[in-house]
């Protein structure tokens, strides 16, 4: 895909500038850090964490404080392989449950006090209205990417402009911090496939049970992502044509969300498998985006932890999650909070009269 089939308005995104770090803010923050009440470098990563987020918010106190979740939902035509222990109905009765709160990232979403929603790109069936859902649906899930390109060129810079539209409105809204999160019964499917192409490894090292495959299942998996992978060949040099030909529109929204957290100086938080995937692409794309992106975990889907250890990225927890939806993310935030408020508010040998 050259780049003269993309639209004014999404080579002007993809090619925007990022924002830096606060250089300044950075050392500042680092040097406050040696001044608390602790021998430096005891509270271990909290302490690189606050440093990191004072020099992203460009302030000497940083602060999570307005959290914006977003989860896109769309289904995937590779399910027809027979790849999902489930079927695709299942995301659209998700985006139910997401939207009466019964879920679990609308669960944790609450106890954080976070602004959720969800954006339906492309589930198989119509819903009806339903209170925190947006309905930009592209079109009913992707197509098999064994038997053509999952999507075409306009539904990629849909779906990718629909990522940036969200991160847009959390700047207006004045968001500390933005997670993204996917629901899409075939994803971790379409995000193994995109590992495979972009990290060039083999799809065995890759692919694992998702929604919880046996070992047949997976074997299965294997060899359609295998199938996709040579079937579209060449087209896989290139992270954006390699997205357009293995990637689910909510996939594509997350790169799109990704990109559009650096050009507009909000932190992320990226979640599992899906979202790192997504991470990868996006990284891909622009590299000057890693410092505004933080790993909130390691999941326990096969082939996460390679990728963390391509990205060269830490995740900061690994309690053995692969649900998805955002929720592992969320369930990293308080440690974000933590690193804050223990930056912001130690007092310092100073302040406290004690030696050091």
């Amino acid at each position: 895909m050259s780049s003269e089939n993309y639209s004014p308005a999404l080579l002007q995104f993809l090619k925007a500038s990022v924002k830096a770090p606060n250089q300044v803010i950075y050392t500042a923050a680092s040097q406050r850090q040696n001044c608390l009440t602790k021998p430096p470098g005891s509270l271990g990563k909290l302490e690189t964490l606050a440093i990191r987020l004072a020099s992203l918010q460009e302030r000497q106190k940083p602060g999570i404080e307005n959290i914006v979740i977003r989860v896109f939902a769309a289904d995937h035509g590779v399910v027809e392989e027979g790849i999902s222990a489930f079927p695709q109905a299942v995301t659209g009765e998700m985006v139910k449950n997401f939207s009466a709160g019964g879920a679990a990232i609308t669960v944790l979403a609450k106890a954080l006090g976070a602004d959720f929603g969800v954006i339906n790109l492309g589930t198989i069936n119509q819903l009806p209205p339903m209170e925190k859902v947006k309905d930009q649906r592209i079109q009913a899930g992707t197509r098999n990417f064994c038997l053509s390109l999952a999507m075409t060129e306009a539904q990629l810079e849909t779906a990718l402009l629909a990522g940036r539209a969200v991160v847009l409105e959390a700047k207006q809204a004045g968001a500390d911090l933005l997670i993204g999160g996917e629901m899409g019964i075939g994803n971790t499917t379409s995000a193994s496939a995109l590992a495979c192409a972009l990290m060039q490894q083999p799809a065995s090292d890759l692919v694992g049970k998702g929604t919880g495959l046996d070992d047949v299942g997976v074997h299965h998996k294997i060899e359609v992502v295998e199938r996709a992978l040579s079937f579209h060949g060449n087209l896989l040099d290139n992270p954006l044509s390699a997205l357009q030909a293995l990637g689910g529109y909510e996939i594509a929204a997350l790169v799109g969300a990704t990109l559009a957290c650096a050009q507009e100086g909000i932190p992320m938080l990226v979640d599992g498998f899906i979202a790192s995937a997504a991470a990868l692409v996006a990284l891909q794309i622009n590299p000057s985006i890693l410092p505004w992106l933080f790993f909130a975990h390691c999941s326990a889907e096969a082939g996460h932890i390679k990728m963390l250890e391509y990205l060269k990225v830490d995740p900061l927890l690994n309690l053995g999650m692969r649900l998805g939806e955002a929720s592992g993310a969320a369930v990293a935030v308080p440690l974000l909070k933590m690193a804050c408020e223990l930056h912001n508010n130690m007092a310092t040998f100073e302040q406290a009269g004690v030696s050091h």
